[in-house]
């Protein structure tokens, strides 16, 4: 049975081969530059393999020399001269280093970006489902903290792998070269180390994936807790969420800790075993050197003891340094493949033909589609049949007929709803909460499909119809509003992205915004931050009225659009909803009673059934439900 952390099941991770593979497809077009970065890494590599045999030859060429004749100027000479090429080998190193370093920078830079653009464009294809069942900070989590692992190992870990593995190759035969001898006793040592650092890395590879998930459920909780910080306030909720918020950091710590813990230790006891190793390679080098012990290069010297030495640092450092990154890796390939979970989420499918175009009316009274813009809408219908199109004006008519939806299989929400809208009519929908009013809008819009029965929109079955084009002939002012960072004109032409300035203030003046647009610091090009925090609910809730009168739209959905405005301000608005809604077909989703009085038809729903329907005249007549709700109060709880 898999571990389980506050939220669930933690999954174990995927193929680290696969994900490695997924990872390096970004970096495709980057060949050239990554055959330059194996070009520098390689001059570095071998700079530092290089540099290490001067060490040798100085010694045994020079400074052995040297001290038996101090006069002797050719040595001194010949001296200088060494060092002179040992520091060239080494800027040139230098420079190498600097140059793929600088590189790798640039390349992993520009493999984020199309990871990162990739993962935001593919999530605005997400289905609305996908949203409601997924937490923000989760989600927020993959562009952050996910993002960032897989930078370090595209900067840093990459590169310091590929030169770890040219420096070992290219030392191992040098000192094969200067002594055999002690390279078996390297090799011994070697085996040791990579039985050690592969028993601690196979402990901490199976808590990484758990700990990005721990991280991202740690967000989501304190998004939640920022933007409900007032509802925990008022039902004084701290403790609880103080509670709540300290398992979900146990968890976090808990997993970081087992995570980190045997990641963490690979670097010391690698240096441990390090200089072991370099202890027991100086005693028995110096034997070595003392017998005259013979080698592939010659007999053993100091200088070649010497040059050993420092080939067993430059040995094992890059295999300590490959192990320091194991954390790195794990943790980067646990972050990619939430990243690319995301990416393979399946999009929303759209398989509608039913396009939205511009029409003008011909003399004969047929339409024909136009470029121009003429307020004449129309549904272009090509008929597969026998290959002609056919172009339906834009009313508004909207019938459901026996439809019966569940958002989770086997619980149903709507059952069996049927009903019609002419264009221009206004349909009310009251009930208690979950009694399925605002499922009926999101049906509308195509935000879910319905498994059984029929919704069509001006005789044409919504599913036919592209839902782009569906939801851009549409215009809905929800209870909850949401505005974006930008001015109070931007976030209103959010409706029609091409309207014009005047276009905006006509909108904002029929949504009776536009008085207290005025009155703002820059009045139309005030900056709105943090969704409109400096604006007051009922405030918010006219921009989005205003947003949605400047689309223009021939259907408007209205879920409790007016539930932020006091009476007073209602009253104010009323003709101005009046007139935004002349000639609209408009869905109305109210607890306020008193609203929804000049509604056509008046829908009230109890468990996802339609239990009575008529106008308020006849529903008050009838003395049913929507009387007694009406009598006994002018709201609905």
């Amino acid at each position: 049975m898999p571990p389980h952390g506050p939220r669930g099941p933690v999954q174990k991770p995927g193929n680290a081969g696969a994900t490695i593979k997924r990872i390096f497809s970004y970096m495709a077009e980057y060949k050239l530059l990554l055959m330059l970065v194996v070009l520098f890494i390689i001059f570095s590599s071998l700079a530092g393999i290089i540099g290490t045999t001067y060490l040798q030859r100085i010694i045994d060429d020079y400074i052995t020399p040297m001290i038996a004749d101090s006069g002797n100027a050719e040595l001194k000479k010949g001296f200088l001269s060494i060092l002179g090429e040992m520091l060239l080998v080494y800027l040139i190193g230098a420079f190498s280093t600097f140059g793929f370093a600088r590189i790798m920078l640039t390349v992993s830079t520009k493999t984020l970006f199309k990871i990162r653009t990739e993962l935001f464009t593919h999530m605005e294809t997400l289905p609305l489902k996908y949203f409601d069942t997924h937490t923000h900070g989760d989600l927020m989590s993959r562009y952050t903290n996910d993002i960032d692992t897989i930078r370090e190992l595209l900067s840093n870990s990459i590169a310091g792998f590929i030169s770890s593995g040219i420096t070992v190759i290219g030392v191992f035969i040098m000192m094969v070269y200067y002594s055999w001898q002690l390279t078996l006793l390297t090799l011994f040592m070697l085996a040791v180390l990579l039985i050690v650092t592969g028993t601690i890395g196979s402990k901490s590879g199976k808590f990484f994936k758990e700990q990005q998930g721990a991280i991202g459920a740690v967000n989501g909780y304190i998004e939640e807790m920022i933007d409900g910080q007032k509802v925990v306030k008022v039902f004084v909720h701290e403790k609880k969420s103080k509670s709540e918020f300290e398992e979900l950091n146990n968890h976090l710590c808990e997993v970081s800790t087992k995570a980190n813990s045997f990641a963490n230790i690979i670097g010391p006891v690698n240096n441990n075993l390090g200089h072991i190793q370099f202890a027991l390679t100086a005693v028995a080098g110096s034997i070595l050197a003392i017998k005259g012990v013979h080698a592939f290069s010659g007999i053993i010297t100091v200088g070649t003891v010497v040059a050993f030495l420092q080939y067993t640092r430059n040995f094992t450092m890059p295999i300590s340094q490959v192990s320091q990154q194991f954390n790195a890796v794990l943790s980067a390939l646990a972050g990619a493949e939430r990243i690319f979970s995301l990416i393979d989420e399946p999009s929303e499918v759209d398989d509608g033909y039913v396009t939205l175009v511009n029409a003008q009316i011909m003399p004969d009274g047929s339409l024909a589609e136009t470029d121009k813009h003429t307020g004449v809408w129309a549904w272009k219908h090509p008929h597969k049949a026998d290959g002609t199109v056919s172009y339906t004006k834009v009313e508004g008519r909207v019938e459901f007929d026996d439809v019966t939806f569940g958002y989770e299989e086997n619980k149903t929400v709507l059952n069996g709803i049927t009903l019609f809208a002419d264009p221009g009519q206004k349909i009310a929908f009251v009930g208690s909460t979950g009694a399925g009013k605002t499922t009926i809008t999101n049906l509308i819009n195509r935000f879910y499909d319905v498994p059984d029965g029929k919704i069509r929109y001006d005789g044409i079955n919504i599913n036919k119809i592209k839902k782009d084009d569906l939801r851009r002939s549409l215009s809905m002012v929800l209870q909850d509003t949401h505005l974006f960072t930008g001015t109070v004109m931007e976030n209103i032409r959010y409706g029609k992205l091409d309207a014009t300035d005047e276009e905006v203030i006509a909108a904002a003046k029929l949504a009776n915004a536009d008085s207290f647009i005025r009155h703002l610091p820059d009045g139309y090009n005030t900056m709105l931050t943090s969704d409109g925090a400096n604006l007051s609910q009922g405030q918010r809730q006219l921009l989005a009225i205003a947003r949605a009168a400047v689309a223009d739209p021939p259907v408007l959905i209205l879920d409790e659009a007016t539930s932020s405005i006091d009476t007073r301000t209602e009253a104010l608005i009323e003709k101005g909803m009046d007139s935004l809604m002349e000639g609209r077909t408009v869905f109305v989703i109210a607890h306020r009673l008193s609203t929804v009085r000049n509604s056509n038809a008046i829908m009230v729903l109890e468990h996802g059934n339609i239990i009575e329907r008529g106008n308020h005249d006849k529903l008050i007549a009838d003395k049913g439900k929507y009387y007694q709700l009406y009598t006994g109060m002018f709201e609905l709880s």
